[in-house]
């Protein structure tokens, strides 16, 4: 594990709304621990620490809790729909060497043929890997991929010791040639018709006395 996802968390007593916002006053989130047939412990832990940290997907946490230190994965973000503060976290307990399954991002690498686009259907994996090992994101190239090339899941390569739990016949990327939209007449070309047609009309009137 990483020095970096240490984290200093302190055991809450208090609780309700109003005991949260005091809690995020102070600069630290609420959140509460599961896991391991264990009650759920209820901790604080500081807000910008853990908000840096849970930028990338499936954080894990080292929390140090008094004189114990607890591995946990963060499970659920719960967040201020208009100001996007962090209000408070679902943490599960995992060990070293523990599989557990999570949501991982994937993220597409290089240029398909010149005039396609690869469209990404799927945008996280479902994979069983390491507590301790998770990875950031699946890497998926798509260079010089032709028009009709399609990517399943069973064909993405994993991170080393990841399991693919994620259907296999999972669409993940298709390569295609964007369809062109007919918007009929430019619109110069079109008010140059109109123009013509008026003028031909008094000349067609005149002819018809």
């Amino acid at each position: 594990m990483d020095d970096d996802n240490k984290v200093i968390a302190e055991a809450r007593e208090s609780f309700g709304k109003g005991a949260a916002r005091k809690i995020r006053a102070a600069g630290k989130i609420p959140a509460v621990i599961y896991g391991h047939g264990t009650d759920p412990q209820h901790v604080t832990v500081p807000a910008h620490q853990v908000g840096l940290l849970i930028r990338k997907a499936n954080a894990v946490l080292d929390l140090q809790i008094g004189s114990k230190s607890q591995l946990v994965l963060v499970k659920d973000v719960q967040k201020d729909p208009v100001h996007q503060i962090i209000e408070h976290l679902d943490l599960i307990v995992v060990k070293k060497g523990e599989k557990v399954q999570v949501e991982v991002p994937v993220h597409l690498e290089g240029e398909s043929a010149a005039g396609t686009v690869a469209d990404l259907d799927h945008h996280t994996l479902s994979l069983e890997v390491e507590a301790t090992h998770i990875p950031e994101r699946v890497v998926v190239s798509v260079e010089g991929l032709e028009e009709g090339t399609q990517i399943h899941a069973s064909s993405v390569e994993l991170p080393k010791g990841a399991t693919l739990l994620t259907d296999g016949d999972a669409l993940v990327v298709n390569v295609h040639t964007p369809q062109k939209v007919d918007l009929g007449e430019e619109p110069a070309e079109a008010a140059e018709a109109e123009a013509e047609a008026a003028a031909e009309a008094p000349a067609e009137e005149a002819a018809a006395e």
